[in-house]
């Protein structure tokens, strides 16, 4: 059976003039008083109060380690996005070829969870820019989808956030980014949808004219 797609949620760079807030992950100012071990501490000891209120036995062998090894998965991976200490570093180069058209990945995949009810969200992420003079190595490319995927998210605002991190980064004001995920809050419970995908997507500069942005979604689209 072919899925069913939600229609794409188009986003362009005028409609985020509003404060960084409005697209900017809510944080705490307190976010990060405590370390990394203070955290798995802490959430351990949470986890396993809500496993004993379920009535589980963390007695047994296979579920006394549990509680520990979900606060690491939260702490180090699953929401390692969350501490700009994981931000990607950055190095530019020279832009030597003179390469004066879009530039597209495609297909990046990336695990999220969605902040709604903590299941996962997963999909691919298709990027395109043109450089303003620079490049950069397409892992890095890669590595800022999974940083932003790494937080408690919503599709629209992960879209947007990666967006505005290319631009930043490659002081272009010509990027887009389309994602298109599997949202398990909609497969797993609720409805219980397991065909349905949701598509949103990110426009600035040279991709908010139509020909230019047929042509990336075009090739995405291949």
């Amino acid at each position: 059976m072919r899925p069913k797609e939600i229609s794409l949620n188009i986003l362009h760079d005028d409609d985020y003039e509003h404060p960084v807030s409005s697209y900017d992950t809510p944080l705490r100012s307190d976010a990060f008083v405590l370390s990394d071990e203070e955290k798995i501490k802490k959430i351990e000891s949470h986890f396993r109060e809500i496993m004993t209120v379920l009535g589980l036995d963390l007695t047994d062998d296979s579920l006394q380690g549990t509680p520990k090894r979900v606060a690491k998965m939260f702490v180090q991976e699953a929401f390692s996005g969350l501490n700009p200490a994981n931000r990607p570093s950055t190095r530019l180069f020279e832009n030597k070829y003179n390469y004066d058209q879009m530039l597209v990945e495609k297909d990046i995949t990336f695990f999220s969870h969605c902040e709604h009810h903590f299941v996962p969200i997963y999909g691919k992420a298709h990027v395109a820019y043109f450089s303003s003079g620079k490049v950069i190595g397409l892992s890095k490319i890669n590595r800022f989808v999974q940083y932003f995927a790494k937080r408690p998210q919503v599709q629209e605002r992960l879209t947007v956030q990666i967006g505005k991190e290319l631009e930043r980064v490659l002081n272009t004001p010509d990027v887009a980014v389309v994602i298109d995920a599997n949202h398990m809050c909609v497969a797993s419970r609720g409805v219980g949808d397991t065909n349905s995908k949701t598509g949103t997507a990110y426009f600035s500069g040279k991709f908010k004219d139509e020909n230019t942005k047929r042509e990336f979604l075009n090739y995405v689209n291949h």
